[in-house]
């Protein structure tokens, strides 16, 4: 099976079976290699979930060795909200793609990404016909709250994660994601990370971990 985004997969273990997979978006710039390496460690724990880590759609606009979700040199919200809509169309292909090449339903798929790659995956959580299993982001934020109000289908529970001294994505962004969430009666944990910056750190990465693997009831 080819995907229609250029993918890094990370299966299971030789002859475990595939019950659970979760997709890695990575952040501007990045790509699907990058974002992979959160699997090294995460695999161990959850035996029977394949791991799918999809390149952006675009080549970065201002890095043209990685890849984008939506375009960032225009500093236009309208202009950015549309880019991430016509994003979402590919996301959701390619995960439609993948449910039907390993049998999976969305109560099985964890999203997750970092930066861009997170504001994607909430964006997918809650304008899904149905609930994903959970949304898992990184040093993310709302790309824009009214629009998402609006859209708003589903009610994917998740777990925001931030470094307190993150200035590419402030931490106020967590903050306000919070508030949306609660506001939308959407079940959701944060974590606000010490003495961080814009990356994630090893303790992000075991919160997630534990929060994917309670979900996922392994």
């Amino acid at each position: 099976m080819t995907f229609c985004l250029t993918t890094t997969i990370v299966k299971p273990e030789k002859d475990i079976s595939i019950k659970n997979a979760v997709i890695l978006l990575h952040g501007y710039g990045g790509d699907g290699k990058d974002i992979s390496m959160l699997t090294l460690n995460w695999k161990r724990f959850l035996p029977n979930t394949i791991f799918l880590c999809p390149n952006g759609h675009e080549k970065c606009t201002i890095n043209p060795t990685g890849f984008q979700w939506f375009d960032l040199t225009r500093d236009d919200p309208e202009y950015i909200l549309e880019q991430s809509k016509k994003s979402e169309i590919k996301l959701n292909q390619f995960i439609e793609e993948i449910k039907n090449e390993y049998g999976l339903k969305n109560f099985q798929i964890c999203l997750s990404g970092f930066s861009q790659g997170c504001m994607m995956s909430i964006n997918l959580g809650l304008t899904s016909s149905e609930n994903y299993n959970c949304v898992v982001g990184f040093s993310g934020k709302i790309i824009n709250q009214e629009d998402l109000n609006k859209r708003k289908t589903s009610t994917t529970k998740m777990l925001l994660i931030h470094g307190d001294k993150d200035e590419v994505v402030l931490p106020t962004s967590l903050l306000e994601a919070k508030d949306f969430l609660i506001r939308n009666n959407i079940e959701n944990e944060t974590k606000m990370i010490k003495n961080c910056d814009h990356h994630i750190p090893i303790e992000a990465s075991s919160v997630a971990l534990n929060y994917i693997k309670n979900n996922f009831q392994i």
